[in-house]
């Protein structure tokens, strides 16, 4: 039983690439202005993977990383070996600008598929959806009261 004031809780989304964190990592950079925080690579770990656990070659991949993208940190990993599907939940990234939404959208679709293109909706004056080469899904619009 805990006594005295609880911390709140924190939810952050975990990003697992299949063996493509640093390709993912280094798009975002590119294409939205992430930063990369920290990169942990399984060969680099304190305390050894257990045997048997990561697919062969992985041991270069990355264990985990953590970067931000404005205010929002997330953190990703190559995972063990196990392919990576990002389905039933899409990233939303909120801009200032209609013209900064159209750069980022342009960049996080290069390679990916469009989902919704760019247009006005009764929510914001721009917002479009996508499936970037990773096949995580994003939201990108102007945030609420922006023009």
């Amino acid at each position: 039983m805990t006594t005295g004031t609880p911390s709140p809780a924190l939810v952050q989304s975990y990003l697992f690439f299949g063996g493509r964190c640093e390709e993912a990592l280094d798009f975002y950079r590119k294409a939205i202005g992430a930063q990369v925080d920290m990169v942990l690579k399984f060969k680099d770990s304190p305390q050894p993977v257990p045997s048997g656990q990561l697919a062969p070659g992985f041991e270069n991949k990355v264990m985990h990383s953590s970067f931000r993208v404005g205010d929002t940190t997330l953190m990703a990993s190559d995972g063990c070996g196990e392919a990576c599907n990002f389905g039933g939940f899409s990233l939303s990234l909120s801009l200032p600008t209609a013209a900064e939404v159209d750069r980022a959208f342009a960049a996080l679709s290069e390679g990916g598929k469009v989902t919704m293109p760019l247009n006005k909706t009764f929510w914001s004056p721009r917002f479009g959806m996508l499936t970037d080469r990773f096949g995580m899904g994003w939201m990108v619009g102007v945030l609420d009261g922006a023009k």
